[in-house]
């Protein structure tokens, strides 16, 4: 089992990023959370499987429909399994 810590930027607020990110990592069967930030970035902590950790990365190099991500920064950590479902952060 993997975490990942992931802030994405460019156009994804008002896009419903936050909405496909958590349809996307429900799919993956993943855990965590995904919120916006005041300076227009995602960021989003996910916990799973390695596979579904690395399609999650590159699906978030993309987005949904309407998004232009410029870039993305991922951060590795420890796995604490501390998440029940996946969850949008307000």
């Amino acid at each position: 089992m993997k975490r990942v810590h992931i802030f994405v930027s460019g156009i994804v607020q008002g896009v419903f990023f936050r909405y496909s990110t958590s349809i996307k990592a429900r799919e993956l069967g993943l855990t965590g959370w995904v919120r916006n930030l005041r300076d227009g970035r995602v960021e989003m902590v996910c916990e799973g499987k390695d596979d579904a950790i690395k399609d999650m990365i590159a699906w978030s190099k993309k987005g949904p429909q309407g998004a232009f991500v410029e870039k993305i920064d991922v951060q590795y950590e420890e796995h604490r399994g501390e998440f029940t479902d996946f969850q949008i952060i307000r």
